[in-house]
């Protein structure tokens, strides 16, 4: 058994799969590469057969029809032999000091008395064009270097949370919660780290620079203009969210820390929603943020009123079309103040 699987999601990533797959190869025999062509069009499917042709106990291709991100990360989570599993998307890659800290954390805390659920380390925005790299830490809000559960760790703010990035998930745990991402679908990653925490029990905080995360592509599917034009898709996971929120309510709510940061993530991706809508300026777009609106009041009235009349939820809120402006003002204020994404 592998120590540690990567899938790496690969859509027409010719251009720059390579070097992504090539950052991963200094884990050696401790892991796997799961190079998941997801129906490409371009040399997608022959740089994996020659990557895996290459490195042949190492690296795996496999070839499946178009399903989006989510499928390609399904398909990762079935194939994957090792006991942790990581997501790697394909425009990106690890810095290899940090990898080989994380692989050394991983075999020491592999088969101790106590399980493993979720490993966290920080990731590195790689903005193009800009000099000064954004690094999302979690020293002040995790014990750094010590097995941990929800009740230790400290508030998380407004402009800290979980990304697909930051995590390191056990697989079985995976597998046993039945995590099921939507196919043909912008956004899962954000139930990729939702829908798991419920069945989080001990977590390990390690404080390295180790994914580095590109921005600049102008079709990235963070890239505001695309995700407006992908709204649906958006409203669609923000939907489940919802949904997952309301069903697990009870066993969400006994945990009062896994709770309140569970609120919160839905919080902001509500907001990233509502502010798009806002920002698009059409009559459709503005009809379906008030339908996202009644979606969460109908769902749960507690729900809404926690997400309604917070900070976020006021501003996204206000009244008419000059309070359209100061909402899209506030939400500047706010992301630059908590540094949302």
């Amino acid at each position: 058994m592998k120590l540690l699987s990567f899938a790496v999601p690969c859509y027409n990533s010719a251009a720059y799969m390579e070097n992504c797959v090539r950052s991963l190869l200094p884990g050696g025999e401790d892991v796997e590469i799961l190079i998941i062509n997801d129906g490409s069009t371009d040399e997608t499917a022959a740089i994996a057969d020659r990557l895996a042709a290459e490195y042949p106990t190492i690296v795996r291709a496999i070839h499946k029809q178009n399903g989006g991100h989510g499928s390609a990360v399904n398909a990762g989570i079935a194939h994957a032999t090792g006991y942790y599993f990581k997501v790697v998307d394909s425009d990106d890659w690890v810095k290899e000091e940090a990898y080989l800290e994380v692989l050394k954390t991983l075999k020491e805390l592999t088969g101790g008395e106590q399980v493993l659920d979720m490993l966290i380390s920080n990731f590195v925005y790689e903005k193009e064009g800009v000099s000064r790299k954004k690094v999302m830490k979690y020293k002040h809000i995790l014990p750094v270097g010590e097995l941990f559960t929800w009740k230790d760790i400290h508030h998380f703010y407004k402009g800290h949370y979980m990304l697909m990035h930051s995590v390191i998930f056990r697989t079985k745990l995976l597998r046993e919660c039945g995590l099921q991402l939507p196919e043909h679908t912008f956004y899962v990653d954000n139930l990729y780290v939702y829908e798991p925490l419920m069945y989080v029990k001990n977590m390990y905080y390690l404080d390295v620079n180790f994914y580095r995360y590109y921005i600049g592509r102008e079709d990235q599917s963070v890239n505001e203009t695309v995700m407006i034009g992908r709204i649906d898709q958006q409203l669609k996971v923000n939907k489940l969210m919802i949904d997952f929120m309301v069903e697990h309510k009870k066993e969400i709510l006994s945990d009062r820390k896994l709770s309140q940061y569970m609120l919160s993530y839905l919080d902001i991706i509500t907001t990233v929603s509502s502010i798009l809508l806002i920002k698009s300026g059409t009559e459709e777009n503005l009809k379906k943020k008030k339908e996202l609106w009644s979606y969460i009041k109908k769902k749960d009235w507690v729900l809404y009123k926690k997400l309604r009349y917070g900070l976020l939820g006021q501003c996204m809120n206000l009244p008419g079309k000059g309070g359209r402006k100061i909402s899209v003002e506030g939400y500047k204020i706010c992301r630059h103040f908590f540094q949302f994404n």
